[in-house]
């Protein structure tokens, strides 16, 4: 579900750790303790592994001891911001077999997108370049959902700009939910970017409004396990 999604699916070309969301059921937490036991991974920071606090959208941070996978870092969520239930990810998932016949489930390019849009300035590159790289992949072949995700999400002005020529009336159809794109249809390409710009601050402002109280329990976590030890 993170940076190692976006290795992928061509986005990027390094992540220092693995994230996962996880189906929360007993069943595959006793299966990831099994692995995390078998990787030799111990808990690096709070919050303890624990089920209910991973349903209000806390992530549990690993690190690795194993041989080959020494100081590798796993972070394990089960609940992720505007994001549907893990039912809906996975029955959108993208699939994609390694060399040794092993398989890759990633979220979605348009769900992995979504959780991207954090209030880390280094995310919205990679945003741009998941739907660049998704709309090259795929232009030839359009279908209706994918012509509506790239005019929802992309982020180049000269992409969107490519998009409102190409595909007029849908786009026309979209500009009431994004209304930038009306910069799209007249080629104002500074407005446009300046729209672009005033969207991620928007996006950013509701990350930190989601996260604030998650910090906040987050450094009681720490401050608790500080004095417990």
């Amino acid at each position: 579900m993170g940076g190692q999604a976006c290795v992928f699916y061509g986005a990027a070309q390094f992540s220092k750790d693995i994230d996962l969301v996880l189906l929360a059921q007993e069943e595959n937490f006793s299966r990831l303790r099994a692995a995390l036991e078998q990787l030799k991974a111990k808990r690096i920071d709070v919050p303890r592994f624990d089920p209910a606090l991973l349903a209000r959208g806390h992530a549990v941070h690993f690190r690795c001891a194993a041989p080959g996978v020494e100081d590798l870092r796993i972070d394990i969520m089960t609940s992720l911001r505007d994001l549907p239930p893990f039912s809906v990810l996975w029955e959108r998932r993208t699939v994609i077999a390694g060399d040794s016949g092993q398989e890759f489930h990633l979220l979605s390019v348009p769900d992995l997108v979504n959780a991207k849009k954090t209030q880390r300035m280094k995310d919205w590159p990679i945003i741009d370049l998941l739907v660049a790289i998704h709309y090259r992949e795929n232009a030839g072949a359009a279908r209706p959902d994918w012509i509506e995700f790239w005019l929802q999400e992309a982020r180049s002005p000269e992409l969107l700009a490519e998009l409102a020529q190409r595909f007029p009336d849908e786009a026309r159809a979209q500009s009431s939910r994004r209304q930038l794109l009306r910069f799209a249809f007249s080629g104002e390409i500074e407005a446009l970017r300046e729209a672009l710009d005033a969207e991620v601050r928007v996006e950013q402002a509701k990350d930190r409004a989601y996260w604030a109280p998650l910090k906040a329990e987050f450094e009681a976590f720490r401050r608790a396990e500080r004095e417990g030890g």
